[in-house]
């Protein structure tokens, strides 16, 4: 038996094929009852749409890009996973950029110069700065995650950095903990800064002052062995300390192999809490406490964004910003949980 078409549905429905093709795409402008009599059509003949005949008519390639810094970021690892199935969802194939933190990469992509022929892109920024990002004039379909801009270029999915942070400290502070070092300042004016004003907030709201002393860079945030080096900083230093909050898993794993090099229990003798719930964060030893900033809601929605902008959506960029939540594992003072 042949396949059912678009003609016979029209036919079916009473209506021309461009009526049916307007009903399929969600068209505006189409009359109610023309629109349930194409879809009672569609259902009875149980036509289905034909995506890569579609695509040929409307020049559309069927893929879109994830541009992101480094793969080897657990946090990246992560998303880009989640990212692909978002975009498998919608009918998209999902090719991952890694732009290595090059500037004139992370343009490309804002410019449509990319390398690859592409729908849209989704740019997770890491050379381009908040300055650099305000008002940037952005070709074609773009979706940035990343820092808040006051002026966004295109469409944002962002964390909620600080109450994140906030919400991390404050966990620590419950139990206890008086005496905490952040790793991960950076001063770069995104997302280091917020989470690091997070920190202060939740010190200051429990009357705890802020010691200099605790606060420790790490300008290369991607890697365990800044956290690490980080940690050796800190211990060498003598300043005392009772918990570690680092602004991302990847900066905690090398604090809790280095916390182990110098004989320290973690939780009981330092607590330790990262950010971004990476799937590693579950193996560690011990497991890790790690703020999931919502990589999930962060992943569907930048699809869906960027999905509506390919099909033609208008309109000044929207900001929406990721729910997170604490998930509390051993390495502060959480139950042992089964590996498996």
């Amino acid at each position: 038996m042949s396949a059912v078409t678009m003609a016979d549905v029209a036919v079916a429905a009473g209506v021309s094929v461009k009526t049916v093709s307007n009903v399929l795409a969600e068209h505006p402008g189409v009359r109610e009852e023309t629109r349930a009599r194409v879809l009672t059509a569609v259902d009875a003949l149980g036509y289905r749409l034909n995506p890569a005949a579609s695509r040929l008519r409307s020049g559309r390639t069927g893929v879109i890009a994830f541009a992101l810094p480094h793969l080897y970021q657990p946090y990246f690892g992560d998303v880009a996973e989640r990212v692909i199935a978002e975009g498998e969802r919608h009918g998209y194939t999902v090719v991952i950029e890694p732009t290595d933190a090059l500037l004139a990469r992370e343009r490309a992509v804002l410019s449509g110069g990319r390398a690859q022929q592409v729908d849209g892109a989704i740019l997770s920024p890491a050379a381009l700065g908040v300055i650099d990002l305000q008002g940037l004039h952005v070709e074609g379909p773009v979706v940035l995650l990343g820092a808040r801009l006051d002026d966004p270029p295109a469409d944002q999915v962002v964390m909620d950095d600080r109450g994140a942070s906030r919400t991390a400290v404050a966990h620590l502070l419950a139990a206890g903990r008086t005496r905490i070092a952040a790793v991960g300042t950076t001063q770069d004016g995104g997302s280091a800064d917020e989470r690091e004003a997070g920190y202060r907030d939740a010190l200051t709201a429990a009357g705890v002052p802020v010691d200099p002393a605790l606060l420790l860079d790490a300008p290369d945030w991607d890697r365990r062995s800044s956290g690490a080096a980080a940690a050796v900083r800190l211990l060498d230093s003598g300043a005392p300390f009772d918990a570690v909050f680092c602004f991302n898993d990847a900066m905690a794993f090398g604090v809790l192999r280095v916390l182990a090099s110098r004989g320290l229990r973690v939780p009981e003798d330092v607590a330790v809490v990262g950010f971004d719930n990476t799937e590693q964060s579950r193996f560690s030893t011990p497991p890790l406490t790690s703020v999931d900033p919502g990589q999930e809601q962060i992943a569907r929605t930048a699809v869906d964004l960027l999905v509506r902008r390919i099909e033609g959506r208008t309109g000044a960029p929207e900001v929406v910003v990721a729910d997170h939540h604490l998930v509390v594992r051993e390495s502060s003072g959480g139950p042992r949980t089964p590996v498996v």
